[in-house]
């Protein structure tokens, strides 16, 4: 039996799964989302199936992918129904979520993607694309015109293929219309991704219509936003297991953890769910959660990623459980990451993200945490990195952490196992990192990828030397004696 509405009739009389109790037929399209990955699945539609048991029918989602038809075709065949998994050392609770109500395919039919978005229901435009689906420059933030999508988009409005091609197209729909705009809510781990996200529609627009990015600067709201929940890849193993806990087959269930934080900047122009009763975050000022989950967990995620990759771990617990790796890891939160953030009870933060590295059941691969570094590493490193250097504290851990990355980029592991190298920039990357047997030249072939350091950390003195002599010894001594040689220098 394939999961559905019929199927959860019988899936409601066992008290190991949780399922819907609301009539899925009554909700409207509220919410509008770009970017129907595993992430949103587990963390925004799960507060927001929770405002409609509530009895909030408003908020049906209507989620869109933007590439590829893989989660469509699995998840209308079973009526956009699917299960959170969550699991921790304790066992594994099941959910089944209804709030999704569409799945489209933007290439396969762009105009029913604007439709939706233009609808006078739709009160919201969420977006979980990744960095690298915002088309901008990671250093600069600023939007890259020339990109293909960005190019096309401006040219081909009305059948667009980028996020914000999508955005300023409806919001020009509901102009047309007399229709106040959506509120865009980015969900993606950008630095101030609502103002961010809000600098790249206006810019876009205005290269198509300044009235129309007057009009959308005025009445439009780009709240900001920090999500934290880690969502590892689904595998064919997980499908078989909820299977079985579930008694019907899931084509597309999402693993993730027990903790889950949002925290939302309460600026809106319309109606949106209670999520706060679903135990998301309603503040007016987002930026010192934003700057400790950035640099903290994504900060410390992608150092593991990568020195723990080119070590041979396939696992984030796996990668912990090496006592040497999560000290390193431990002291460079607390001594170089902590001192340049705001955000209160951050020694209580810092455990509880070294808890949640250990978690035995969610086998986060260290490889879907490394994917498109060089979208990355400028806010989940490099800011921090300019912190301290700014305030003439060291960041020796922090330009070790990079050095990592220039050692991952070389495309195997200190046993000469090869790995794909998964980055917009990857030829340039791999090419560059591979360039010389110098570590003082791969460093300069590096830095000079100004969409990643810009123009200032590649004129650093202390920068350039510190990144030169870290990658020396990781290339001399391996991963592991080159970082327990700098934390016997720290004692």
């Amino acid at each position: 039996m394939r999961l559905s509405n019929t199927a959860l009739a019988s899936m409601g009389a066992h008290q190991i799964v949780i399922v819907p109790k609301y009539d899925r037929y009554q909700l409207s399209p509220g919410i509008v989302h770009l970017g129907l990955g595993a992430f949103h699945r587990a963390h925004a539609a799960v507060y927001t199936d929770h405002a409609i048991a509530a009895g909030d029918q408003r908020w049906g989602i209507v989620g869109v992918s933007l590439r590829q038809a893989d989660t469509r075709d699995a998840l209308a065949p079973q009526d956009n129904l699917y299960t959170v998994v969550v699991r921790d050392g304790g066992g594994e609770r099941l959910h089944v979520i209804g709030a999704l109500i569409a799945s489209l395919l933007a290439p396969e039919n762009p105009h029913a993607v604007l439709a939706a978005m233009a609808d006078p229901r739709c009160h919201v435009v969420s977006l979980t694309v990744t960095e690298k689906g915002y088309c901008h420059d990671p250093a600069t933030r600023a939007l890259r015109l020339n990109h293909p999508d960005i190019a096309h988009d401006l040219t081909h409005p009305d059948v667009p293929r980028s996020a914000i091609g999508f955005i300023v197209r409806a919001l020009a729909l509901r102009q047309k219309a007399g229709l106040p705009p959506f509120t865009v809510l980015s969900c993606d781990n950008l630095p101030s991704n609502g103002l961010t996200t809000r600098g790249l529609v206006l810019a876009f627009a205005a290269a198509i219509d300044p009235g129309l990015a007057h009009w959308i600067a005025e009445h439009g709201a780009f709240p900001n936003a920090m999500v934290d929940r880690i969502v590892p890849k689904t595998t064919e193993d997980d499908r078989a297991s909820v299977a079985i806990r579930l008694g019907a087959d899931d084509a597309w269930p999402v693993m993730t953890e027990p903790f889950s934080q949002w925290v939302i900047e309460n600026r809106f122009v319309g109606p949106r769910p209670r999520w706060e009763d679903a135990g998301a975050t309603i503040v007016a000022e987002v930026e010192p959660y934003e700057n400790a989950k950035l640099r903290m967990l994504n900060g410390t995620h992608s150092s593991l990623a990568y020195l723990g990759s080119v070590i041979g771990y396939v696992t984030v617990d796996e990668a912990i459980a090496d006592t040497r790796l999560a000290n390193f890891i431990a002291a460079m939160m607390g001594d170089e990451i902590e001192p340049t953030l705001s955000r209160p009870g951050l020694a209580v933060y810092r455990a509880q993200l070294l808890a949640r590295y250990r978690n035995p059941a969610l086998k986060h691969k260290l490889q879907q945490i490394a994917m498109d570094g060089s979208q990355k590493l400028p806010q989940r490193l490099l800011g921090t990195i300019r912190d301290r250097l700014l305030a003439g504290a060291s960041c020796d851990r922090l330009c070790f952490a990079v050095a990592g990355w220039f050692r991952y980029l070389v495309g195997k592991d200190e046993s000469g196992l090869a790995y794909p190298i998964s980055d917009p920039l990857a030829e340039t990357l791999h090419a560059a990192a591979t360039s010389s047997l110098n570590a003082a030249e791969q460093v300069v072939a590096l830095l000079a990828v100004r969409e990643v350091f810009g123009d200032d950390l590649p004129r650093n003195q202390q920068f350039v030397f510190t990144l030169t002599q870290h990658l020396e010894n990781i290339g001399k001594y391996g991963v592991v004696e080159a970082m327990s040689a700098l934390e016997s220098k720290k004692a």
